[in-house]
């Protein structure tokens, strides 16, 4: 059996629902599939057989002393226990690798997916979605594929010993072909309960693991504001309510279990009695009661198995309908354009709220509410629906491998790789000191650097937990400078620094970024001052423009009180030439 391969392409996943993507998953493994359901059909048989190979040594051999004929039984009945034995291995080693196959694959189509959704994946889905498929719904569904071997084998195995009982008594074969039917008419209501609450309580607890991460996350903002008892009392009360919700799929799941034990016990019970009766009168032989008592003892096995497989079935739908809603998801606006973008730096238009960038300069948007402006900025770089156009052009027509190459939307609260610092900021691309250097300086970021045990070297945790928040910004703002892109967006860049290493930001920033078409959301009179054109947004839409920060301060009242900060607007002509930093 060929070995499970971590590293190969996945595939195409089979996306028009959980039933089919089940299905994908088997059929990109066909010959571990079909030997996993050989092996596992023949391993059931086998032991299906086995209490007919014992009634025959009984009456053909131990009943009238023909110890030459007991012995071949018995010899035959080890073979298929030795024969067996090495199937049931093959069967188990089988159907791990079609297990672990299914969840990589299932783990590389959503990390697959995790990757092309890029930075649209926050905002169409939370951070506790993706780590609650990675970390159960991709068991759940590896599991459900055990009906492949087993599941298939018990089917196969009951129907061989309802064949077996028809030569002793039809009465019992008959009891035996009802009993399944049966069990799945009790079994199936809560089946379909099962579905309901267990898709109610995946989303419960994704909601609550991305509330775990959002409190890991903004724990020290907490502290700081004194909130941690606020968010830890909504805590509480959200992982009650998952609780809850754990209790009411745990009732229906031991309801299902318990009647994957009751039944086959009960169901043993009524066939053993109904053997019993026509053997005390004669009409069974000594062997013949046997074998039914071991068949009916053996379907045990193939019944629960059959109902635990439609329990994992179930649970495996709820999952795959998780993991296929997740890869349905598209990444932006214009994932399917194939159109140019301009030759030339042209201009970006915003007709939703007036806003127009024009070709190197620095242009500023300045609003009460942060959403606004940066609704502003997903628009202008193509990462939500809009009007939007790039000089001649809509910007939803232009190929996103374009748009990308060209716009790049920094924002503050972007992702941060574990990794040496020197490949955190320079991303894809390798990086030479002087360069990394030079936008260390514009972001004020060399001290970061310096205070660092190896300096570029030195290991940056995920997310960055090991640096304050303003230095996580300025590295932020280290890799989006080093990427020096034609159009570079930065969605509120210092809003964690202290003014004099805004003013500092401030002024390096328009240097570095020089001939280059720059655009900033901020409140910041010191970044303000540096802009060529600021857009005052109310509503998300231009309510004022001017040329420059001064000039809105003179002459709109409503941005004047908004940017003002009680003194420091006389600090905007004020930065840093201390190289140390």
């Amino acid at each position: 059996m060929s070995p499970v391969d971590a590293y190969g392409e996945p595939g195409t996943p089979d996306r028009r629902g959980p039933g089919r993507y089940l299905w994908w998953l088997l059929a990109r493994q066909p010959h571990r599939a079909a030997a996993g359901a050989a092996l596992g059909t023949v391993w059931m048989v086998l032991l299906a057989l086995s209490p007919y190979v014992l009634s025959r040594a009984i009456d053909d051999g131990l009943v009238p002393g023909d110890t030459a004929a007991l012995t071949g039984w018995v010899a035959v009945l080890l073979g298929i226990g030795v024969f067996n034995a090495w199937v049931s291995v093959m069967r188990h080693r089988t159907m791990t690798r079609l297990r672990m196959d299914a969840n990589l694959r299932t783990v590389k189509v959503v990390v697959g997916q995790t990757t092309r959704l890029g930075a649209a994946l926050s905002r169409q889905t939370a951070t506790g979605e993706v780590a609650t498929i990675g970390i159960s719904d991709v068991q759940q569904i590896s599991q459900s594929l055990t009906v492949v071997g087993p599941g298939l084998g018990a089917a196969v195995a009951y129907a061989v010993v309802a064949g077996l009982l028809l030569a002793v008594s039809p009465l019992l074969s008959v009891v035996v072909l009802l009993g399944v039917p049966v069990l799945a008419v009790v079994v199936g209501p809560l089946l379909g309960r099962l579905q309901g609450a267990e898709g109610a309580y995946r989303e419960r607890q994704g909601e609550l693991t991305a509330r775990i991460a959002d409190l890991a996350g903004g724990l020290r903002v907490l502290g700081g504001l004194g909130g941690k008892e606020l968010f830890a009392d909504a805590f509480r009360l959200r992982s009650r309510e998952l609780r809850d919700r754990g209790y009411r799929v745990g009732a229906v799941t031991s309801w299902i279990q318990a009647l994957g034990v009751g039944g086959p016990a009960l169901f043993l019970a009524v066939v053993t009695w109904l053997a019993a009766r026509p053997a005390a009168q004669g009409e069974l032989t000594v062997g013949e009661l046997v074998s039914v008592y071991g068949y009916v003892a053996m379907l045990a096995m193939p019944v629960a198995f059959l109902l635990e497989c439609c329990y994992q079935i179930s649970r495996g739908l709820v999952a795959a309908r998780r993991v296929v809603r997740f890869l349905s998801l598209e990444p932006d606006a214009t994932g399917g354009a194939t159109g140019d973008a301009p030759v030339e730096p042209s201009v970006l238009r915003d007709p939703a709220s007036g806003v127009e960038v024009r070709p190197g300069a620095l242009t500023a948007l300045v609003s009460a509410r942060p959403a606004e402006s940066a609704a502003v900025l997903d628009r202008l770089g193509g990462f939500t629906e809009s009007e939007a156009t790039w000089g001649a052009v809509r910007l939803d027509e232009v190929a996103v491998d374009q748009v990308r190459a060209r716009i790049l939307l920094a924002d503050h609260e972007a992702d941060l790789f574990a990794g040496p610092l020197r490949e955190v900021v320079s991303g894809r691309t390798d990086r030479d000191e002087a360069e990394i250097r030079r936008a260390l300086r514009t972001a004020v970021a060399r001290d970061i650097a310096d205070a660092l045990p190896d300096g570029l070297d030195s290991a940056v945790e995920a997310q960055g937990r090991n640096l304050s928040g303003g230095q996580r910004q300025r590295i932020r703002l280290v890799r989006a400078l080093l990427a020096d892109p034609e159009v570079l967006m930065l969605s509120e860049p210092t809003s964690a620094l202290d003014a004099h290493t805004e003013a500092a930001v401030a002024e390096r920033l328009r240097t570095a970024r020089s001939g280059r078409t720059t655009v900033v959301t901020s409140t910041s009179p010191l970044l303000l001052a540096r802009a060529d054109r600021v857009y005052y947004l109310v509503d998300g839409k231009v309510a004022a423009v001017g040329a420059g920060h001064h000039r809105l301060l003179a002459q709109e009242p409503g941005y004047r009180r908004l940017v003002s900060r009680g003194g420091e607007e006389g600090a905007a002509d004020m930065w840093c030439e201390e190289d140390a930093r």
